[in-house]
């Protein structure tokens, strides 16, 4: 830190950083990065340091850093015209062109897309409109919505509610009552070891239907999940997993929500992470990947069969109640359609796979046998370290230990950025999906060291 740094002090004085221990940022106890820069996978702060961003930000900049195409486009689109509004009618070249582009990534089953800012609020908009939906339907009583533990959606009212990891509803009144949790699909982590992988599949259907007939199918409006476990651990689902569920869910008509906020744009090596794991969803949540993070904007899609029941609700019931102000921004939307032209351009879906596979194979190769890593595990551009005090029993580490935040800070020494998971002793990367063979090889070299360090 500089000598009288006022912009540290003002940071510490005056910023609410999220997901931050706020007393120990307030008092200087914990590290502060002002970031300047980046370029490629690389990010740089303004000490100097040059770190190879290998979380993409927070799963987003799927595109990596200083792409001057997006940049530009920002900048004639805020020239032409900054911003204005998308209600009653209202569009803009950009808002209009990213919702054909999307719809021609998206499955075939879609209709439309509804633009807001970032995923909390997509999801929040998914549940208010399946709410409507099932109004329009006759069916007041039918308005729960069922997660899974350890899935994440967001942190506002409703959809820190459907995230189902602690540190999102300790003291905060949460989750809602309409929101009920089941199962993670989580192999690693089932309660059973001497489970296969059919049987645990077998165990989280039994759940899901377990769960249903408690409540009632007739309560139960959708359920919601990630394709691929996102931050409650990067975990895939065991093979079968959504060819299980998604059965369950038609024979009670309830709603799949698909949240991609995470997987769509390329990062499973597919378009959107239904598509590699033959999801048939009704809404699909969108946001990260859709502009790389160069500006923000979610989206929403639905099906043609929810968006038929959304507009005979207009008829009978005069224009929709729901819009947010900054809906379809149009500094949005045009980095939004530059960025879909680089994914293609640049062939980063196809790297994505290609070299996410690299790199999840060459993690496990040098990591898969270490004493204290439980599981290394992944897909596409996704890849985890779990560590374990002992693998033969898999007992985890005391958490006050935080040996997944000492790892990560090992490795941050190194000059790569990984993260440390919440709710277990995980190490997570999420690169941007220009990665190179080479750069993964450093991932993976820089990782087997900053375990080496502190677990020998």
């Amino acid at each position: 830190m500089l000598k009288n740094d006022l912009l540290d002090q003002w940071d510490r004085q005056h910023f609410f950083h999220p997901s931050t221990h706020l007393a120990q940022h307030a008092r200087g106890e914990s590290p502060n990065r002002i970031v300047t820069g980046g370029k490629g996978v690389h990010i740089e702060d303004r000490d100097g340091n040059r770190l190879l961003d290998a979380f993409a930000g927070l799963y987003c900049v799927n595109v990596g850093y200083g792409r001057p195409e997006i940049a530009e486009a920002i900048a004639a689109q805020a020239k032409e015209l900054a911003y204005y509004h998308a209600y009653v009618g209202h569009g803009t070249e950009a808002s209009i062109t990213l919702a054909k582009m999307v719809l021609e990534r998206a499955p075939k089953n879609m209709s439309k897309v509804y633009f807001g800012l970032g995923g909390s609020d997509a999801n929040e908009t998914n549940v208010k409109l399946v709410w409507y939906y099932n109004n329009i339907l006759g069916r007041p009583q039918k308005k729960k919505i069922v997660s899974r533990w350890r899935g994440y959606h967001g942190s506002g009212l409703v959809t820190g509610s459907l995230t189902g990891l602690k540190p999102f509803h300790d003291k905060f009144d949460l989750p809602l009552p309409q929101v009920l949790h089941t199962v993670a699909p989580d192999y690693f982590r089932r309660a059973d070891l001497a489970m296969s992988e059919a049987d645990f599949i077998a165990h989280c259907v039994a759940e899901l239907e377990a769960l249903i007939a408690r409540e009632g199918a007739d309560t139960i409006a959708a359920f919601i999940g990630e394709p691929i476990l996102g931050t409650g651990g990067i975990v895939p689902p065991p093979a079968g997993y959504w060819a299980a569920i998604q059965p369950v869910l038609k024979k009670h008509d309830i709603l799949l929500i698909a949240d991609e906020v995470v997987t769509g744009f390329g990062r499973l090596g597919t378009m959107f992470g239904s598509d590699h794991y033959r999801i048939e969803p009704d809404i699909i949540t969108i946001a990260k990947g859709l502009t790389s993070a160069y500006a923000p904007l979610s989206g929403s899609i639905f099906s043609e069969k929810v968006w038929d029941v959304l507009e005979r609700g207009t008829d009978e019931n005069g224009p929709i109640g729901h819009g947010w102000t900054y809906s379809a921004h149009p500094i949005g939307a045009a980095a939004g359609v530059a960025n879909l032209k680089l994914i293609d351009s640049l062939g980063l879906v196809k790297n994505a796979g290609e070299t996410g596979a690299y790199l999840n194979a060459q993690m496990k190769a040098s990591l898969g046998d270490h004493a204290h890593v439980g599981d290394v595990r992944g897909e596409g551009m996704l890849c985890a370290v779990e560590f374990v005090e002992d693998r033969e029993t898999r007992r985890f580490f005391d958490p006050s230990r935080k040996i997944g935040p000492a790892v990560a800070a090992a490795l941050l020494k190194r000059g790569v950025i990984g993260r440390a998971m919440p709710q277990g002793d995980i190490l997570g990367f999420a690169p941007p999906l220009c990665l190179t063979r080479a750069e993964a090889d450093e991932v993976v070299g820089k990782a087997a060291e900053a375990v080496a360090e502190v677990l020998g």
